[in-house]
């Protein structure tokens, strides 16, 4: 073969090798990308469970256990402050997230704690329709999944913004309801922008309503014959576990603590009553009202634990969504009667995502077990997969 044939074959060897490298940069590209969008959510959370607590029993019977998913703050951006791309990015981690952790965990009801939506207070009947065809698809669930929604500020609008229309859409989209008791566990849902106090119509309302749920709580707990109470629906025996947007009184965050509390610098500022919380009147009135056994609750973006008196604990739960924090989060609550027919919330797993790294000693805080929900970084095509697991 001649120096030109040579020199041709040469040129041939060449671009096959690099034909070879871009075919294999674009498997490494695309199998980075399937792995950081997609398998991670499988692959973390295929480690996790539902905590391995025997069951209360009951004149010898095992009492079922009620699994339950809680997310808050989710705010599916709107038409008119969302761009598009980072919604595309927020809302596609977040399905991933959810549908993941359905299909391996299987709850069997789901909460989320309002800020369902980022524009709902202000939002065209379009724009809503759009939003909630939106919300139906991130979060689709089987038909025997439970799916219970609570009412943010950002849904129907802070208190003077609030009106019937605002809240009846809502209503229409995710139900009305307010009492919903399953495998004996009372949930109490609670329209927190309405306990304002002012005696507003929507105001006076959601409380009227709220006391007569109190009543049958507390008629549940009494002598079926009594003549207080009369006929009707008895519910079970427990104190309910209330669930809201707004957080009960406290005066900051200062007590928080734990990677998924606000940061330090913000944890001192005062909270605003009927603003960041509820006002002291309210928090009493809930506390008085139902005695719960627990309170949950979001709107702060950031986790709490904190113990109003000395028995009620209550619960913040974080943003859901990527664009409000770093870590987002959700809580598995698995709860059930004792044999005395109190609800025992036997352990709460509190996931979140961390990309650190690090792999801090196992923790546990009183019932609360807490565990990382990691994902990859995947600003980068080629980044830190971090695979960090905290119990």
């Amino acid at each position: 073969m001649g120096p030109a044939g040579r020199g041709w074959g040469r040129q041939g060897l060449c671009l096959l090798k690099r034909r070879l490298l871009l075919w294999k940069l674009v498997a490494v590209v695309f199998a980075a990308l399937l792995f950081c969008e997609f398998l991670i959510y499988y692959f973390v959370i295929f480690r996790c469970g539902w905590p391995e607590v025997a069951a209360p029993a009951r004149g010898g019977e095992q009492v079922p256990v009620l699994r339950a998913m809680v997310l808050a703050d989710t705010h599916l951006l709107g038409e008119l402050q969302g761009h598009w791309l980072d919604k595309l990015r927020r809302e596609w981690q977040m399905e991933r997230a959810f549908q993941t952790a359905l299909w391996v965990l299987q709850p069997e009801v789901i909460f989320i704690l309002g800020d369902v939506f980022d524009e709902g207070k202000w939002s065209s009947p379009q724009a809503w329709a759009d939003d909630v065809g939106r919300f139906q698809k991130i979060f689709r669930h089987p038909a025997h999944v439970q799916l219970k929604v609570v009412a943010g500020n950002h849904d129907i609008g802070f208190h003077y913004w609030m009106s019937s229309y605002t809240v009846k859409r809502f209503e229409k989209a995710f139900s009305s309801e307010r009492l919903f008791s399953w495998k004996g566990v009372n949930f109490v849902m609670v329209n927190s922008v309405a306990m304002e106090g002012d005696g507003c119509n929507i105001c006076a309302a959601a409380e009227a309503e709220l006391l007569e749920i109190s009543h049958r709580l507390n008629c549940s707990q009494e002598v079926r014959d009594s003549g207080s109470c009369g006929a009707g629906q008895w519910l079970p025996p427990s104190a309910p576990i209330l669930l809201q947007h707004y957080p009960l009184y406290r005066a900051s965050d200062a007590n928080c603590s734990g990677p998924d509390a606000a940061p330090p610098g913000e944890r001192s500022i005062p909270f605003k009553e009927r603003y960041d919380v509820l006002s002291r009147e309210a928090s009493q009135k809930l506390l008085w009202w139902f005695r719960p056994r627990l309170v949950l609750s979001g709107h702060t973006h950031s986790a709490c634990e904190v113990l109003h008196g000395a028995r009620t604990p209550e619960l913040s739960v974080p943003s859901f969504s990527w664009r409000n924090r770093n870590n987002p989060s959700f809580i598995m609550l698995d709860g059930a009667q004792d044999a005395q027919g109190q609800v025992r919330s036997r352990q709460w797993l509190y996931f979140r995502r961390d990309i650190s790294g690090r792999r801090p000693a196992p923790r546990v805080h009183g019932r609360a077990a807490w565990q990382s929900l990691p994902v990859c970084i995947t600003e980068t095509v080629i980044g830190v997969v971090s695979l960090q697991k905290e119990q």
